[in-house]
């Protein structure tokens, strides 16, 4: 499929983790982690059991706009990641391409691989830890620093924020761009055209024409899919998690309505790969190995319940390099079922579903059932 390189636009062949714009927010500053765990996801005060996700910190911008306090520069900014995270997963998808040359890269990406939050928030890799996954490493930047929170504290002592993935880094300025996964998305598309190759320059997941149904569709993709995981999981009351999953899965019958639509495939709005794919890609990925169990988001599975849907990821996840070799199912699900005790008090992490994501020729037999049965009747009906 001539899409290998539409997934991303500034690929400088690293990261391997948009996994994913808008991740769990992680981390609480030191000062803070004696009243609130880093772990409670609820506030333990607030009787709605609501999970609320906070606003990210740090929201500056990379700008090709004359004066810019952060221009495109080579080789001057770093992105940390996660592979487990899919707000992580978001960036990563944008700045991956395999065969983009690396010594144009602006970016230099790290995927810090921390498979188990921990108290003290993501912690990248020690030298002596071996895990799947390009670029999981050790802080090339800052060898002494052991978790993301060092970064953080290190720009500013007082910050009383959470520490969360992906972090965009100056490395002139030794600071902070952006924590926030949707714009650092939105600078990787059209900021760094000036200094790349044409026929990257020329990507473009936000088109003019599209721009207003993907802004359009982003809001409630992310406020009852990408977000209403979350919010399902971690509810603390009946009534909240049944008001987050019911949300949910009337969302995904949407999505499984619009892509069932010729004119809607193989990609979401159609022929041309968007920003719309990435961010949903990011949680229907997950959705089987995680959700369905450790979030109890169970009413139905995307192997079985939504074929649109089914069809959709597999596409992406087989015959786009970007989506596959950003994955890694290793680090998502040992993320999930071992970071969050007051789910998963053992840190048990299921063996299945098994495999992770079907090859695009196979279905799971419920599903080819109920694809048999609807060819009857539509042959019965037709007579």
């Amino acid at each position: 499929m001539a899409v290998r390189s539409t997934v991303l636009r500034i690929s400088f062949l690293s990261l391997c983790v948009l996994i994913s714009a808008w991740i769990l927010r992680s981390g609480l500053p030191a000062s803070e982690l004696i009243s609130i765990k880093i772990t409670d996801w609820v506030d333990p005060k607030d009787t709605s059991g609501e999970f609320k996700r906070g606003a990210s910190a740090f929201r500056n911008f990379i700008s090709s706009k004359p004066g810019a306090q952060y221009p495109p520069e080579k080789g001057r900014y770093h992105l940390y990641v996660s592979y487990a995270c899919p707000w992580g997963k978001y960036a990563t998808l944008h700045t991956y391409q395999p065969d983009f040359p690396s010594e144009l890269g602006n970016l230099d990406p790290i995927t810090s691989s921390f498979t188990e939050l921990e108290s003290g928030g993501w912690r990248f890799v020690t030298p002596d830890e071996s895990l799947p996954g390009e670029n999981v490493r050790p802080d090339p930047l800052h060898p002494g620093y052991s978790h993301l929170r060092d970064i953080y504290f290190a720009v500013d002592p007082d910050y009383k924020g959470r520490f969360t993935v992906p972090t965009l880094y100056d490395t002139k300025t030794k600071t902070i761009v952006s924590n926030e996964s949707s714009e650092i998305i939105r600078m990787l598309y059209h900021e760094f055209d000036s200094i790349l190759p044409e026929q990257y320059a020329k990507v473009d997941l936000f088109p003019p024409n599209l721009q207003k149904d993907i802004e359009a569709t982003n809001e409630w993709t992310y406020s009852d899919i990408n977000n209403g995981v979350y919010k399902s999981g971690f509810a603390t009351t009946e009534d909240a998690y049944t008001k987050a999953v019911t949300q949910l899965f009337k969302s995904l019958d949407r999505v499984e309505e619009h892509l069932s639509q010729p004119e809607h495939q193989p990609f979401y709005w159609g022929e041309q790969l968007t920003e719309a794919d990435v961010r949903l890609f990011t949680t229907i990925i997950r959705f089987d190995a995680v959700y369905v169990q450790h979030f109890k988001c169970n009413i139905r599975d995307i192997r079985s319940g939504y074929p649109a849907i089914h069809r959709w990821v597999r596409n992406l996840y087989w015959h786009v390099p970007a989506f596959h070799e950003t994955t890694e199912f290793e680090h998502i699900k040992n993320h999930y079922t071992k970071s969050h005790k007051q789910i998963n008090q053992f840190s048990i992490t299921p063996v299945g579903p098994i495999p992770n994501i079907l090859p695009l020729d196979q279905e799971v037999p419920a599903a080819m059932h109920e694809r048999e049965v609807g060819e009857k009747r539509g042959k019965v009906l037709s007579r």
